[in-house]
């Protein structure tokens, strides 16, 4: 029980990390830290989400959305489908601000251009997002979104070792996060192929020892963390793991120790005050 605990906070902790990175408001991840690791991860329908969001629209932009859907369902030129599916990415991320349906448009899109280029920076920014996702459900459908642009971006080019990262990343951010030990090992077969042919890639590194936090493999994580942080000793990121992966293990010492050097290095109020309330558990 107390290293199912560990690996619920080190998730909501490396969160803030990850939101205070990328300049996101703080949003503490209680989805997640409260999902037990055999319920697995809820469905989430993507057309559902569509519905709900056009029924907040007026009805000039219902219109305008059922006539690019029609030409995309319709369409008989790729070049076309492209095109509207490229305009409602568009609609919902400029006239709406609605993220999500723009990450689907934009991935729908990648598919059909079928290009590496494409398929890669549709791949990237739906893990990205993932990462900072706080609905379980959602996530996982982002991951599987994010594997499947990744999947056909190896296709093109196989020998690509950051599509593997990026693919492994979002079984070990994806469902792995949520409590799927499967998905988790899933990611660490993939980024483990990469680190056999070259282990100074660092991103690999910091995913197989988040990963090892995650299946509360302390030890192995602590060496993956430490070969990041050796590299990168500002990592923000490899450092909040590797705090979580020693208190995991019951290294006290050496958990207060990068608990206090990750508040110094994110110079953050909030997170320092989450960062407090991790040590106080420990003491």
């Amino acid at each position: 029980m107390k290293k199912q605990q560990i690996f619920l906070a080190a998730g909501g902790l490396c969160l803030l990390v990850i939101l205070f990175i990328f300049g996101k408001t703080v949003a503490k991840k209680e989805p997640v830290a409260g999902m037990p690791a055999n319920l697995g991860v809820p469905k989430f329908a993507v057309a559902d989400l569509i519905k709900s969001a056009k029924q907040k629209l007026p009805l000039y932009q219902v219109d305008y959305l059922d006539k690019i859907e029609n030409g995309v369902s319709r369409g008989d030129v790729k070049e076309l489908q492209i095109k509207n599916l490229d305009a409602l990415a568009g609609f919902w991320e400029d006239s709406v601000h609605d993220h999500d349906l723009h990450l689907f448009y934009t991935s729908e899109s990648a598919k059909l251009v079928n290009s590496e280029k494409n398929l890669t920076f549709a791949a990237q920014l739906m893990l990205a997002s993932l990462r900072n996702e706080q609905d379980i459900a959602k996530r996982g459908w982002k991951a599987e979104q994010a594997i499947e642009l990744f999947d056909k971006a190896i296709v093109l080019n196989p020998n690509n070792d950051n599509l593997k990262v990026g693919k492994g990343s979002c079984y070990v951010f994806g469902k792995g996060m949520a409590g799927e030990a499967q998905e988790t090992m899933k990611g660490i077969q993939e980024l483990l192929q990469v680190v056999k042919r070259d282990s100074t890639n660092m991103e690999a590194q910091l995913v197989l020892g988040i990963g090892g936090v995650i299946s509360t493999q302390y030890d192995k994580a602590i060496n993956r963390l430490n070969i990041v942080v050796n590299n990168q000793p500002d990592n923000a990121e490899a450092i909040s793991w590797l705090a979580d992966a020693y208190a995991g293990k019951g290294d006290k010492q050496n958990a207060l120790k990068w608990y206090q050097i990750s508040k110094r290095i994110v110079n953050n109020p909030h997170y320092s005050k989450e960062v407090d309330e991790r040590i106080k558990q420990l003491k």
